[in-house]
């Protein structure tokens, strides 16, 4: 019989208490159960633990900002999965994190994982680069895969089909299965223009509230301050590949930027709302992408959480918090 959300909760913070206790030597006085792990707090060891079951790409922040909260000297963040990753992360921060990976009643000290290698696109998906440039929509490749966004919105993928590479219209796998569906006889690039009309009414100034308006929209932000890096101080930003794959249109992660700012590159890191995890996943980024540039994360005023701002201050090379307009999406 599958437990309820509350009995998980107290089996997460039950293994975490036994874990402590048989591998790292102490005591939790305080251990809260959650649907994804569990939090603990040892004061004795002035030491904050989180045991991360699942999305352990969203347990780093989290455990650093309880941490900082609690005035603890050391974090340990245990991952049943992903643990390199998590442990790459955490060697970018001054703290004395330890990151260990989790099976069954053991753990191990996590080694740290290479990020993968970017991967190019064939020349065939490439040759299709042209076809979305002409439609309209912006040409975005990411880990090998060429896409076409309107504004941030992802509206055009190739993908190939049957050994021929294709452009494929639609928001997300289903919206591609759907259109395909039914409207597989409209010609490619007249069905691109036609979603390009729809999106682009929606993610525009004063546009109603809507599905297409309130998802990725990070990724429209970027887009804005493409069209005008003056608005954060820079003299140019480009889109950049996030240090991991999305795997739905849908997700909800920082979008990445390279910038130039006073002669010096940057990269950049956008997001809207809170997320605790912005700031390691930025830092992530920047090793990726160019581990000697200047680090910044931007985000509307409102967002600009004194957590994220202390977050972005402990790293071993700190990164810049900027705020833009809460009323971006108003900008012309």
């Amino acid at each position: 019989m599958a437990l309820d959300p509350q009995q998980q909760a107290q089996v997460h913070a039950a293994k975490l208490r036994a874990l402590t206790r048989d591998h790292l030597g102490f005591e939790l006085e305080e251990a809260s159960g959650l649907a994804d792990g569990a939090l603990g707090w040892s004061a004795q060891a002035s030491a904050v633990v989180y045991l991360a079951e699942t999305a352990p790409g969203r347990a780093l922040g989290r455990t650093l900002v309880a941490a900082q909260d609690r005035g603890a000297d050391t974090v340990h963040v245990i991952c049943v999965d992903d643990a390199s990753m998590v442990a790459r992360r955490a060697a970018a921060f001054q703290m004395s994190i330890h990151v260990w990976s989790a099976s069954g009643n053991e753990i191990l000290a996590a080694e740290i994982a290479a990020h993968e290698p970017s991967a190019d696109p064939p020349a065939t998906t490439m040759a299709l680069m042209a076809d979305i440039v002409a439609a309209g929509a912006d040409p975005v490749v990411e880990h090998g895969t060429l896409i076409g966004e309107v504004r941030g919105l992802e509206i055009v993928r190739a993908e190939e089909r049957g050994g021929t590479v294709e452009l494929r219209v639609g928001v997300g796998d289903f919206d591609r299965e759907a259109f395909g569906l039914l409207h597989g006889e409209v010609p490619t690039m007249d069905a691109v223009c036609d979603v390009i009309a729809t999106v682009t009414e929606h993610r525009q100034p004063g546009a109603a509230p809507h599905p297409l308006n309130r998802i990725v929209s990070e990724r429209w932000l970027r887009s804005l301050l493409i069209d005008q890096p003056e608005r954060v101080g820079f003299a140019s930003l480009a889109g950049a590949e996030p240090p991991v794959a999305r795997v739905s249109v849908k997700d909800t992660m920082p979008a990445m930027a390279v910038g130039e700012r006073n002669g010096e590159q940057w990269i950049v890191a956008i997001s809207t709302g809170i997320d605790l995890e912005l700031v390691p996943y930025a830092a992530d980024a920047r090793l990726k992408l160019a581990p000697d540039a200047r680090l910044a994360v931007v985000v509307p005023s409102r967002d600009a959480h004194r957590a994220t701002a202390r977050l972005a201050a402990s790293l071993a090379d700190p990164a810049e918090l900027i705020p833009v307009d809460d009323d971006w999406r108003a900008w012309t």
